[in-house]
């Protein structure tokens, strides 16, 4: 399993009223660290898509646990949980320093991209979990 991390400074425009990061924002974070993931992983999602293949999330969750502020400096962590027929399953984190803020995941559907049906993810993808 191969894991993605990343800094991020939250920026004003991140948070609500109450000064603290917007709580859809973190679902912004995650695809951040997903579009990292694949390209570190040397899949970046452009090829992905030369390849005929589309990834459109079908479920996500967040568990918030911590707020994060403006000009926090975060750490947001991902990796592929689980590769199982056509889904494929990204988990996330959001650290300030050690604190976990946010968890979850994102599943996606592999989808060919000129008929718009459900197939397995080439090999190089589904060895990422």
């Amino acid at each position: 399993m191969k894991k993605s991390s990343m800094p991020y400074r939250v920026p004003y425009a991140d948070t609500d009223q109450m000064g603290v990061v917007y709580y859809a924002n973190y679902l912004v974070y995650f695809e951040r660290i997903r579009n990292e993931l694949l390209r570190e992983s040397g899949l970046p999602y452009i090829e992905i898509e030369k390849q005929g293949i589309i990834l459109p999330v079908i479920e996500a969750q967040c568990k918030y646990k911590n707020p994060a502020r403006y000009d926090d400096l975060l750490e947001i962590s991902g990796w592929v949980q689980e590769v199982k027929g056509a889904r494929i399953v990204i988990a996330c984190e959001v650290r300030r320093n050690e604190d976990l803020l946010v968890s979850g995941y994102t599943v996606h559907a592999c989808v060919n991209i000129h008929t718009g049906r459900p197939q397995r993810p080439p090999e190089s993808l589904a060895c990422l979990a």
